[in-house]
């Protein structure tokens, strides 16, 4: 019978181990970390992180948030390296190689090529004393007592630490760099904060549906017009320029204070001087003028030429909220 207090208990215990472990980093951090975030911030080449096994795993991670972050990157397998990737690695760039014993195999034949052609070499690694921490330029050390695996054989404990160090050097060089979110934006365009930091209203207006009428338009025309657009509201134009606008809440107002619509014309229910935004603003923008407003539909016009109709829908169907 599975006992679900004994699994609960494995994985505190696991959770527990990790942070343990992770904590003890700090102590080991020294001038050889700050030496290596130099090399890689002053390389006229790229950063590339090699690694074997569950460390080459890490090693992609890593590099996906260095490229994220400002850093180009990228990974190259210890194993294939050997057998023709090496050409990867061009002269000016620096190379992270993590390994927890330092004394793989791949790692040894590795190593002397890479010294060879004279580049930068950092050692993420948990062997200090190991043939690849003797022979980087720069040692980092990710020592860890034991693995949180039962038998501190499966890489738990020291696959959490290396990217923990691979997460530690990618902020110093946010810093360094003075990376900002704007920054973080435009290499994640489809992502949420990207939209948010980079989406412009004109961006997002469906120039097929974009409601307008005349002052002098009937009420039954404005009802149509605010039906087949779909968007709520109509904007009231007259000489290319924005005047009002009517909403389907004010031809409800409309129905409950007057018995016949004859006569009655666009002029005579719109709203003056409604709220508007630029199509060169960001959406995020729009975004809070309809929540100061309490409003769902805000009117687009530059220089009071109307350019369409930006709906609260269509803002929260890009994920930006």
């Amino acid at each position: 019978m599975i006992n679900k207090d004994t699994i609960l208990a494995s994985a505190k215990s696991t959770i527990l181990a990790e942070s343990e472990s992770i904590a003890k980093l700090v102590d080991f951090l020294d001038h050889n970390f700050a030496e290596a975030v130099e090399f890689i911030y002053k390389a006229s080449g790229r950063l590339v992180v090699t690694g074997i096994g569950k460390s080459a795993i890490i090693a992609q991670k890593i590099v996906a948030t260095l490229n994220s972050t400002g850093t180009p990157s990228l990974f190259l397998h210890a194993s294939e390296a050997i057998h023709g990737d090496l050409g990867m690695v061009q002269p000016g760039d620096v190379v992270i190689c993590i390994s927890k014993s330092g004394n793989s195999p791949e790692i040894k034949v590795l190593v002397p090529l890479l010294k060879r052609f004279g580049n930068k070499l950092i050692a993420i690694t948990g062997n200090t004393t190991s043939f690849l921490g003797k022979e980087a330029d720069v040692t980092i050390n990710t020592y860890v007592e034991k693995e949180a695996c039962p038998n501190n054989l499966a890489p738990t404990n020291s696959t959490t630490a290396q990217l923990v160090i691979g997460d530690a050097i990618a902020v110093c060089l946010m810093e360094m760099r003075n990376f900002t979110a704007e920054d973080f934006a435009k290499y994640h365009p489809g992502g949420a904060l990207g939209k948010k930091l980079l989406l412009r209203v004109g961006d997002m207006l469906d120039g097929t549906h974009k409601p307008v009428v005349t002052p002098d338009s009937n009420i039954k025309t404005v009802i149509v017009e605010i039906s087949e657009k779909r968007l709520g509201v109509t904007a009231v134009v007259e000489n290319d320029k924005i005047i009002g606008i009517i909403t389907d809440g004010d031809i409800r107002r409309m129905l409950n204070k007057t018995d016949s619509i004859s006569g009655l014309t666009a002029a005579d229910i719109m709203t003056k001087n409604p709220k508007t935004i630029k199509s060169t603003d960001l959406v995020s923008d729009a975004l809070n003028l309809l929540e100061d407003f309490s409003i769902t539909q805000l009117v687009v016009a530059d220089n009071g030429d109307y350019k369409g109709v930006l709906h609260l829908h269509d803002i929260l169907k890009e994920g930006i909220v």
